[in-house]
């Protein structure tokens, strides 16, 4: 028997997150910064209060018109600013429902720069160094930013993506590639599957290579991402994996 969380991004003005909160087991929830706003802040954590979701902050470049997904080059200070707002707007609301912050994984283009960048991911670490005694770190599996999260005795989980296709480097494929996202259930599921039981990933090349995760992300802007889960909570059970809540 295995388990794992499976986590959504939400708050980002899909409306589905009542649909997907049974399915899941924690959330990244958008801060202002490449979308949401102190209402749907408020609405998403109380309905994941309600279906007793893990609650993270899904900070970004402040970039809503490109919905954070072009790398942006700011001041150190300027970004780190905007990042400790973000995460900052967040917990304000969790303490007024007596809620704890679980965990902050960076959003979008900020997430694949500071992936790879160290004096970015550094950058990225100032700015939430207040919150690493109680907070998890969601990270990429093989990045910087792991390596430097550690060092700094931050407490880290090693993400994968279900619904997305890896490069042979374990970057993720372009969204501007066709075959960028995976759409179908049955696919997920093997993905998933794999990593968890093998440790290994299939990429978009045919190659395998090794990835070792504790956390699964299904983006909630996946047109299938309720179809997805849904087939998750049936057949992940018939492989002797489940959802850690």
């Amino acid at each position: 028997m295995r388990f794992i969380d499976i986590n959504c991004d939400v708050g980002e003005g899909i409306g589905n997150e009542e649909d997907l909160f049974p399915f899941i087991s924690s959330c990244n929830i958008a801060c202002g910064g490449h979308a949401g706003d102190e209402q749907i802040m408020k609405e998403i954590v109380v309905l994941a209060k309600k279906h007793q979701v893990k609650i993270g902050a899904h900070p970004s470049y402040p970039d809503k018109d490109n919905f954070g997904r072009v790398s942006l080059s700011m001041p150190n200070e300027t970004l780190k600013s905007s990042i400790k707002d973000q995460v900052t707007a967040l917990v304000s609301i969790l303490e007024t429902q007596g809620l704890d912050l679980h965990h902050i994984k960076a959003h979008g283009a900020l997430y694949n720069d500071i992936a790879k960048d160290r004096a970015l991911a550094s950058v990225f670490l100032e700015a939430v160094e207040q919150f690493k005694e109680k907070v998890y770190l969601y990270v990429p599996y093989g990045s910087v930013l792991d390596e430097e999260a550690l060092k700094r005795d931050f407490k880290t989980m090693v993400e994968a993506f279900g619904d997305r296709n890896y490069n042979p480097d374990l970057t993720l494929v372009s969204r501007n590639s066709p075959n960028a996202v995976i759409h179908d259930p049955k696919e997920v599921l093997d993905h998933i599957t794999k990593m968890v039981k093998n440790q290994k990933v299939k990429t978009s090349q045919g190659t395998e290579q090794n990835i070792n995760a504790e956390t699964y992300c299904i983006h909630g802007d996946t047109p299938s991402a309720l179809q997805i889960l849904a087939y998750l909570s049936e057949e992940l059970p018939e492989q002797q994996i489940y959802l850690k809540k």
